[in-house]
């Protein structure tokens, strides 16, 4: 099947600028996009704008002999209908990018008599359903349907993106040939250094980089990835990033650790599908930790979770218009901190600032969020109480809780969970899985400074039951059993080192138990005190 395929390129992206210009196997990056992408003979367009900033760009593609149509930087989708503006309704077309040169002729061929052998309106082959990398994708319609999505339109996302209005009316068909390799977790896009780094090396010593078989790129990108460790994405896990602004859990002896460690752990939770990092401005420097940890680039690939300040220093009789000071202090300190004009996720610390001040702190947050500059708004709960009043509140799309194998108290919060869920989104997460690490000690003294008046029994209990469910593994004992949880859409998980979080993330990415094996595994669970559940009452050091 003859088609043509528009790959479409800039110079001026925001997180790596000029990177279609970079040097890989001898050549600009997009002109090795390009020479991949037509090396079984179909005609290649690089699709740019006509912005000054891309005219070293078309110089660049002149030079090599390389196709190019110019239109509006801003409308992508009116800067394909443009290029095809020549070529009859029923022409098939293959979107490709130019931050992208894995997807060679071969690929695109498979891709075409897919789309031929199944009559279809649309066929894509990316993300998690297809079974490749972050990377290797493409798109295959017909230019009648991206003319009738430019007639159509007024979206500025469908114009952005080019293809949603086609996928909304028409349906979403992928390619399944690769599901079965199982590389949805690697990642070979170029949309940081780091990218762009571990690409180059993949074509060192190619003698015919534009020639080399998609199999032998996936096979040395498997190889040259070492910090993906899981299997399938660890996507439920959130890192809790506590540990790397203070001293947290009763069970941690290690201290802090250095940024480049913080580094090397951040990075390697994003390589390994962690969508979310959950920090606070109460958690002593972490919230500045991370943030160094996301700069070049991987900001992008992650969601940052932080928390609004207590407010403790906020006057209990101050008027609205103060507590919105203090509120917008905290926003800007958090933003300033995490290297980021934007807040992903702001929870509320305490849920009584819901109310609180005649409900000025919330009004606050709410028309930050209305202004574009946090995603989501979410409230940090201690208790069941806390966590139903927060869930009456509409704009509240996050709910923190804490939660743990030996925890009964939230049977009526999980039913009202599944109803709201019906009317809105909501995303759950669960932090204390491990009580700040007492569920995994056998030491005595510790669970008495817990205020636990039945150790010996809780002790037992968890050691037989991770006998029987986890070969013997309390921790994977208590976090599997969360994360198999339903009503639960991830488990916040804190680390010290980078052996942790790679142990963390393969119990993450393990199965979920069903719900007859859940029955079994709290069959005779001992019952605990809300004070020991809560460690806000354990007896520290300075009681």
């Amino acid at each position: 099947m003859n088609a043509t395929l528009l790959l479409q390129a800039r110079t001026n992206s925001t997180r790596l600028p000029g990177k279609v210009l970079l040097p890989i196997g001898g050549m600009p990056l997009v002109v090795l996009a390009a020479r991949r992408a037509s090396n079984s003979g179909q005609h290649v367009i690089v699709v740019t704008s006509e912005e000054l900033s891309d005219d070293v760009l078309c110089e660049a593609l002149e030079r090599w002999g390389v196709d190019y149509f110019r239109g509006e930087l801003e409308n992508t989708l009116k800067r394909f209908v443009d290029a095809t503006d020549s070529l009859a309704d029923s022409h098939v077309v293959v979107r490709l990018t130019g931050d992208n040169v894995f997807p060679d002729g071969a690929f695109i061929n498979e891709l075409l008599k897919d789309f031929e052998d199944r009559q279809l309106p649309y066929l894509s082959c990316g993300g998690k359903y297809s079974g490749l990398p972050y990377g290797v994708s493409a798109e295959v319609t017909r230019v009648k349907y991206l003319r009738e999505a430019h007639n159509r339109t007024e979206s500025r996302f469908d114009r952005e993106h080019v293809t949603p209005w086609v996928i909304a009316k028409y349906g979403s068909n992928f390619v399944e040939r690769y599901r079965t390799i199982g590389m949805e977790q690697w990642r070979c896009t170029i949309d940081t250094m780091d990218d762009y780094l571990l690409i180059s090396r993949l074509f060192v010593g190619c003698e015919n980089p534009e020639g080399v078989s998609l199999e032998a790129l996936l096979q040395r990108l498997k190889e040259a990835s070492t910090n993906v460790v899981t299997p399938i994405p660890a996507s439920r896990m959130v890192l809790g990033a506590a540990q790397f602004g203070l001293q947290y859990g009763v069970a941690n002896t290690t201290g802090r650790p250095e940024q480049f460690l913080v580094n090397s752990i951040i990075h390697t939770a994003i390589s390994n599908g962690v969508q979310y990092i959950d920090t606070a401005m109460a958690y002593g420097d972490s919230e500045r930790v991370v943030g160094k940890s996301l700069l070049g680039g991987w900001a992008s690939r992650t969601n940052v979770i932080t928390k609004l300040s207590p407010l403790e220093d906020c006057p209990a009789d101050a008027p609205r218009g103060i507590v919105q000071v203090f509120v917008e202090r905290s926003f800007y300190q958090s933003c300033s901190a995490l290297n980021s004009k934007k807040i992903a996720v702001l929870m509320l610390h305490r849920a009584q600032h819901l109310t609180a001040w005649s409900g000025g702190v919330w009004d606050a947050v709410c028309e930050l969020k209305h202004q574009g500059l946090i995603g989501a708004l979410g409230v940090s709960v201690q208790s069941p109480a806390e966590a139903l009043i927060a869930l009456e509140f509409l704009d509240v799309s996050f709910i923190q809780m804490p939660f743990n194998i030996l925890d009964h108290r939230w049977n009526l919060v999980v039913e009202k969970i599944m109803q709201v869920r019906q009317s809105r989104p909501l995303i759950v997460h669960i932090r204390s899985s491990l009580l700040q690490g007492i569920l995994t000690t056998e030491r005595e003294d510790l669970w008495e400074k817990a205020r636990c008046s039945n150790p010996t029994f809780i002790i037992d209990w968890l050691r037989n039951k991770s006998e029987k469910y986890s070969n013997g593994d309390v921790i994977e004992l208590c976090i599997r059993f969360a994360l198999s949880q339903k009503w639960i859409d991830g488990v916040v998980i804190g680390v010290d080192n980078l052996d942790q979080l790679i142990y963390n993330l393969k119990i993450s990415s393990a199965g979920i138990w069903n719900e007859a094996k859940l029955g079994e595994i709290i069959e005779g669970r001992p019952y605990i005190s809300k004070e020991t559940l809560n460690p806000a009452t354990w007896e520290h050091e300075n009681d």
